[in-house]
């Protein structure tokens, strides 16, 4: 299969790639957009660490041929502050110390992020479902649940009627 340019919206903006076969989208986000927030961890889509949106639904880049998403939209973690401010899910795990080493927070945030959207209030159980795919070596996991939790509540007071 030859390169060719795909065309994709990332965190809002119209971007072209080439996309070389075998190129993964964490590879093109990363290496070509420079957007580093996604990591590089286990290249097998076990670790979560590389999540993005895609569509709105959330997958690991690792294993996402770049070629395969030529008008789809793409969201990083880049992407979800809006005018500089945190939004209620980064807000929370910043609040409720949810991060330690940071190395799988993107993927969790992204995770967190498309759980919410479908999902405004969702049990821990569902939380710790949704997060299933996520590993993290430092935490122990209750503050980013919590986070989570904290999070859905802060947008149902953010969005309740005055």
């Amino acid at each position: 299969m030859a390169s060719r340019i795909v065309s994709l919206t990332v965190n809002d903006r119209q971007e072209e790639l080439l996309a070389r076969p075998g190129t993964s989208l964490l590879s093109a986000l990363r290496d070509t957009l420079g957007l580093t927030a996604a990591k590089r961890g286990c290249a097998q889509g076990a670790c979560g660490s590389c999540t993005v949106l895609l569509d709105e639904r959330p997958v690991p880049a690792c294993l996402v041929p770049v070629e395969t998403v030529d008008g789809a939209s793409v969201r990083t973690l880049e992407g979800v502050a809006a005018d500089g401010q945190l939004d209620e899910v980064q807000q929370a795990f910043l609040e409720d110390f949810a991060t330690q080493c940071g190395f799988c927070t993107a993927g969790m945030i992204m995770t967190a992020e498309a759980l919410l959207a479908t999902n405004p209030n969702p049990t821990r159980d569902e939380v710790v479902e949704a997060i299933s795919g996520n590993v993290c070596r430092c935490t122990g996991y209750a503050p980013i649940v919590a986070a989570i939790l904290d999070a859905a509540e802060r947008r149902r007071v953010s969005r309740r009627p005055a």
